[in-house]
């Protein structure tokens, strides 16, 4: 098969025609979609659904079944209509509703609103990365628990991906990776149908795919009829006989196909087909009823629900005698598998930050970041961690740190170089269940992944980025590695906590607070540099919990001025207090090391730290407009709104202004 043309027209039959059906009708339904790609993937979908899914309609989260990941998320239509038609919690009437407000059927698949969707997919690449960090999970849980005769962790993943996917560099990273660790169970099938919205690829994407994905190490099936059932299944079945590589099944297909006037053309990907084009596909295709209903005969064979029960009986039976012999590891996989923490978590962790706080050490934030990680995961061993290539910088190692490896499990990550590659894949191994990613690079370096922390945010799921190196404090390596505006975007994501503790008391709670958040992702924010201990009552370190608090009050109780910080700064705010008093000013110092956790108290709480009838100044390595908000008009702000320098970080502190001197100069120009 050389070209598109040498394609004999698929024998339609009401299964996949159904699929199609339904595709167009949505779509031209909502006057918006994408109809090519569900007419296009039809065959794959029906052999792979019918044929070699293990799923449960009738519980869309057993904890073994298969994975299913549409990375071309815009065909959000073809997923919708299996959901519908195999028998999952998605009725007739959301297809009816696809793309209407609060509808079970988005444009784009989204994580919690639809049963049986794995992950949000749409920002193409990051679809197969997710993938990629399910069967990572897979690897690393089987690794862990099962047993000779119990494999209570054996499932695939399986992906849907095309052209698009393929062109973003994200796809590079990722499977490169997971052929370097040896992802069996990870099955994908490439839409090699050779059109994007612009129209024809091969003007923009000539590479060779079979031979790239054979040099990152996978198993590759090449050429296959995406339109021929048997050479589908035959595909599927070699893929499984492979456990020790991923493999890529390319799949020839022709977009639209069923469409008589639009297959095989751009204009069939993302619009609506027409009234008249709709019109002429019916018969073409074989499909003889109106919009949107389908034969009982076709719904009985898709119907996945009485198998899908079966094989969650058969698994359950099977963890029934595993846990007859195993009840510890039973026990413990339950637990991780339902998301829970160890019973003994609260305890310990306030005994660690009361051991932390007796200790009051004064070094760098990323050392605390790495004391409390010491302290934490012996009781956590469901937290897996990683880092972007930055091990020794980001600090991420702890004594109990195991890498793992194609041949072996483990509990550490080595992403290499990959920042967006990590954090899309730290979404898939969150999404997965039984674990807690944390993944490291530098604050300037999450600009990489800037959109996996955006999609973690969207999904509101547990996943913990870590970045350190968090200003101009990292001193010589100059501006490219300084970030200036990352803290301040970073908190405007929604449902995102970000944290910049200021000492090593700040870095336990945030540590603890954001692997007990379950509500979305965590970013947690380290400095290169030592910072000072800060001296705190057992009062004061429960306030750390509302994400601000009075660290230091005025010496007269009545502040004349609040001095708001985080991080690295909340030392320079104590030596501006204490300067300010000799000139008989009082100031209460805030340490705000989450502002997102603060904006959420009640305003009685935060206008008991922040008097409305006082003054502030607000005082952070960074763009200065994210504290217009807490200091008004009457404030300052005492910040950096230009790029930084190459020179030893004393030097740019005091050159861009982060002196006693500087501070209590704003605060006398203001009050």
């Amino acid at each position: 098969m050389d070209t598109f043309k040498d394609f004999d027209a698929p024998v339609f039959k009401n299964l996949t025609s159904a699929v199609r059906a339904l595709a167009m009708d949505a779509v031209q339904k909502a006057n918006s979609g994408h109809p090519g790609m569900p007419m296009g993937m039809a065959e794959i979908a029906e052999v792979l659904w019918i044929h070699h899914l293990r799923h449960n309609p009738n519980n869309p989260k057993w904890v073994d079944r298969d994975r299913f990941v549409l990375s071309n998320g815009h065909g959000s239509m073809l997923i919708y209509a299996l959901l519908h038609l195999t028998g999952y919690d998605l009725p007739m009437e959301e297809i009816k509703r696809f793309r209407q407000f609060d509808s079970k059927t988005p444009g784009h698949p989204e994580y919690g609103y639809t049963p049986g969707v794995e992950t949000t997919t749409g920002p193409l690449g990051q679809g197969i990365t997710n993938a990629v960090g399910m069967a990572l999970a897979e690897k690393i849980l089987a690794a862990e628990f099962n047993r000779p005769g119990f494999n209570i962790v054996d499932h695939h993943t399986y992906v849907f991906l095309g052209d698009g996917c393929l062109m973003e560099g994200i796809s590079h990273e990722a499977c490169s990776l997971a052929g370097t660790l040896g992802l069996g169970k990870l099955i994908c099938f490439y839409d090699d149908n050779g059109i994007s919205i612009d129209g024809n690829v091969e003007g923009w994407f000539t590479d060779d795919t079979p031979k790239r994905f054979e040099a990152y190490g996978w198993h590759v099936v090449p050429n296959v009829n995406g339109h021929d059932p048997d050479a589908i299944e035959a595909a599927i079945e070699e893929a499984k006989k492979c456990c020790d590589k991923p493999t890529m099944i390319c799949c020839k297909t022709v977009i639209g196909m069923g469409s008589p006037n639009k297959a095989n053309t751009h204009s069939v990907h993302g619009a609506a087909l027409g009234d008249a084009e709709i019109a002429a596909t019916r018969p073409h295709i074989g499909w003889h009823y109106p919009p949107f209903e389908i034969p009982k005969e076709v719904y009985e064979v898709w119907d996945a629900r009485a198998k899908g029960e079966k094989l969650e009986s058969d698994w359950n039976e099977v963890f029934s005698r595993y846990a007859e012999k195993y009840p510890a590891e039973a026990a413990e996989f339950k637990r991780r598998m339902a998301g829970d923490l160890p019973a003994n978590w609260q305890s310990h962790v306030d005994s660690v930050i009361n051991q932390v706080n007796a200790k009051g050490e004064t070094i760098a934030s990323r050392k605390a970041s790495q004391n409390a990680i010491e302290d934490l995961a012996p009781v956590l061993p469901e937290l897996i961690g990683g880092s972007a290539d930055l091990a020794g910088s980001n600090l991420t190692l702890w004594s109990g740190s195991q890498g793992v490896s194609q041949k072996s499990g483990g509990n550490y990550i080595y992403y290499g170089v990959r920042e967006f590659g990590m954090s899309a894949i730290m979404n898939g191994l969150s999404l997965h269940g039984g674990l807690i990613p944390y993944g490291a690079t530098f604050l300037m370096f999450s600009e990489y992944a800037r959109n996996a922390l955006r999609m973690a945010a969207l999904m509101k799921i547990r996943n913990l980025f870590v970045f350190t190196h968090d200003s101009i404090g990292l001193g010589e390596d100059g501006p490219t590695h300084q970030p200036v505006e990352q803290t301040a975007t970073l908190r405007y994501i929604p449902n995102m906590d970000v944290w910049r503790p200021c000492d090593t008391v700040e870095s336990a709670v945030a540590w603890a607070r954001a692997v007990e958040r379950k509500e979305g992702p965590s970013t947690l924010i380290f400095s290169r540099q030592n910072l000072p201990f800060q001296k705190r009552d057992a009062a004061t370190i429960k306030l750390i919990d509302k994400g601000g608090y009075v660290l230091s009050e005025a010496d007269n109780g009545q502040p004349q001025i609040i001095l708001i910080a985080t991080g690295s700064e909340i030392g320079l705010a104590i030596d501006a207090q204490k300067s300010l008093l000799e000139t008989g000013i009082h100031a209460r110092v805030v340490s705000m090391p989450c502002t997102n956790l603060f904006d959420r108290q009640e305003v009685s709480y935060k206008d008991s730290v922040l008097l409305r009838n006082v003054k502030r100044v607000a005082i952070e390595a960074g763009v200065t407009d994210f504290w217009r908000k807490y200091v008004g008009l009457e404030g300052a702000v005492v910040g950096i709104d230009t790029f930084g320098e190459s020179a030893p970080a004393d030097v740019l502190f005091e050159h861009f202004g982060f002196t006693v001197e500087n501070v209590v100069k704003t605060v006398k120009n203001i009050i």
